[in-house]
């Protein structure tokens, strides 16, 4: 028996895979340009698909409409272009096939290979922070299958094509959310005078998932590319750069060098001998000054230290003493300046006996009134001790 084959819709159809294929390359070419190529073990995705099917002509749509489930695993070839493989599982709920139930779990099955295009970044160029939304349109071809009961005949298998559309909702880089609507054709012998391949609704059916895709790894990369121009400012910034620090070298040598020199130096100065200057006169005729504030004869912190000298003093010259006279410098009266100043006088000989265990037989205080030994008149505050050996 001769069959007619529709040459018109065998043409078209060579025609659309050869449109598709080309606008992939160019994509994939464009891409290439702008993007850094991924390795083959990037750019991988695997996801799960669930929805429902049902007969596009022919049949009741929404009676024979029954639930569908599938998974689907794709490479990214370029921002444009992807390459898949994919399954479809229709569940046994309905009375499709002429009123009979399947004997298994499942009315039909699709497994096969589809490519899709990816129609934003086709034509509006790939987008390096990536879209919340895009369009793929899919076409593919596969291996069909339909369970039968064994009251209506053996499984039905045939050679399956599909074409569809994937609207993609980027929820991550990683995560994407799907709503694929498409139809898959048996082109079996559809019983049409003019072809054995036909694209019939009759022998067709119409599926609308959801689906939700895992995408591995970080995707497409855009290049980072630079100027002529930015990149000799940057060479020139480096070069002085290293001019710089060649400078700094220098200096760093230079300072090592006087380092080493001032080292030697202070060698040569610890190991010359210290030489021991002895007095010829040993009489010593001493006098220390201990200042007060102004209507105080409390010792300061800032005046303990010549106290200390004294007391020092007596306590290595065992037969030394000390002569102590206190003044009071003209500020208030007079009466009140010549206590001031024996208190201040004592105030001395009292430190001296209690601080420093000095024995107080060695100790003469006296006040001495109003002093007026210095021009300074703050100065005339004071206690002078004289030591006598």
């Amino acid at each position: 028996m001769c069959r007619i084959i529709n040459v018109k819709k065998v043409f078209t159809m060579k025609k659309l895979i050869l449109i598709a294929v080309a606008a992939a390359s160019m994509a994939t070419a464009q891409a290439q340009q702008a993007l850094e190529t991924p390795s083959f073990g990037s750019n991988w995705s695997i996801g799960l698909d669930g929805g429902a099917t049902t007969a596009l002509k022919g049949h009741s749509f929404f009676q024979n409409m029954r639930g569908a489930a599938g998974i689907h695993i794709q490479k990214q070839i370029s921002p444009a272009f992807a390459l898949g493989v994919e399954s479809l599982f229709g569940v046994n709920t309905s009375t499709q096939n002429n009123g009979v139930r399947s004997a298994t779990v499942f009315d039909n099955s699709y497994v096969g290979a589809y490519g899709a295009v990816n129609l934003f970044n086709l034509f509006g160029g790939y987008n390096c922070d990536g879209r919340v939304f895009d369009i793929e349109a899919v076409a593919g071809a596969g291996w069909g299958h339909n369970y039968y009961n064994k009251a209506v005949g053996p499984d039905h298998n045939f050679f399956a094509t599909k074409a569809g559309l994937n609207f993609n909702f980027n929820v991550t880089r990683n995560f994407t959310i799907s709503v694929k609507p498409s139809v898959i054709w048996d082109m079996s012998d559809a019983h049409v005078a003019q072809s054995s391949a036909a694209y019939d609704g009759r022998k067709a059916s119409f599926n609308l998932l959801a689906g939700v895709t895992y995408k591995f790894g970080e995707g497409f990369r855009c290049a980072d590319t630079r100027n002529l121009a930015e990149i000799d400012a940057l060479n020139a910034q480096i070069n002085q750069l290293r001019g710089e620090l060649d400078a700094c070298a220098a200096a760093v040598a230079a300072g090592q060098a006087q380092n080493a020199a001032l080292a030697a130096e202070l060698a040569a100065c610890q190991n010359k001998k210290p030489e021991v200057v002895k007095e010829v006169n040993n009489t010593l005729n001493s006098v220390r000054y201990i200042f007060y504030r102004i209507g105080s004869s409390v010792i300061t912190a800032d005046q303990k230290p010549n106290v200390e000298m004294v007391a020092a003093y007596l306590k290595n010259h065992k037969d030394a003493k000390v002569v102590i006279k206190g003044y009071a410098s003209q500020d208030g009266n007079e009466e009140f300046n010549i206590k001031l100043a024996a208190a201040r006088a004592e105030s001395v000989k009292n430190a001296l006996i209690k601080q420093y265990g000095i024995s107080a037989d060695r100790i003469q205080a006296e006040g001495q009134g109003i002093g007026h030994m210095f021009s300074e008149e703050s100065w005339n505050r004071v206690s002078i001790c004289t030591i006598e050996d």
